[in-house]
């Protein structure tokens, strides 16, 4: 997949080729894909216009289940971080709205 070289890594044509098949994919975001492959998303958005400008060519040689598995997760773990924060907003907003409606209850006893 990829080799360390003075703190460069390398990556062959058969991976770059793997992680552009699943950036296209219909149902994966190249941020997906790059996360889970542990790219970054300017690396990977030139390994695709790099594909579509000829320059990138060559078979698939990578397990590419195995690499959509972890873009899958990768996808759900985005979904549930999003939907965790949504939570958290609300539960705030409910205290809030608690917090507020007790000290209207206890100004409006005791007028």
């Amino acid at each position: 997949m990829k080799t360390t070289k003075e703190k460069h890594l390398s990556y062959t044509k058969s991976f770059k080729m793997a992680a552009v098949k699943l950036a296209e994919h219909p149902s994966f975001q190249t941020q997906d894909v790059a996360l889970a492959l542990e790219i970054h998303p300017f690396m990977l958005s030139r390994w695709k216009k790099e594909r579509r400008d000829g320059l990138l060519k060559g078979a698939v040689e990578e397990n590419l289940k195995e690499l959509e598995e972890k873009v899958t997760e990768q996808k759900q773990l985005r979904q549930f971080e999003k939907r965790i924060k949504r939570l958290e907003m609300e539960n705030e907003m409910l205290k809030k709205s608690i917090d507020f409606a007790s000290k209207q209850n206890k100004t409006s006893t005791h007028s």
